[in-house]
């Protein structure tokens, strides 16, 4: 559980960790299923990681 967890283990969302995605380079959010893996998380999305070999000028997100 990140270190701004209330004994609960409840987070605000604003005091979600962050990090930039490797292949998009946009901010993403800490996420309850990476709790034990967050170190490891480098994409912010299935798409993006699949893309990873791509240069980031290919990969684009719609909102």
């Amino acid at each position: 559980m990140p270190e701004n967890a209330n004994k609960a283990g409840i987070m605000k969302k604003q005091h979600l960790p962050s990090k930039v995605c490797t292949v998009c380079n946009r901010p993403f959010n800490w996420r309850k299923k990476w709790k034990h893996v967050w170190q490891e998380v480098k994409y912010c999305s299935q798409r993006c990681r699949s893309n990873k070999n791509n240069t980031h000028d290919q990969v684009t997100h719609v909102e």
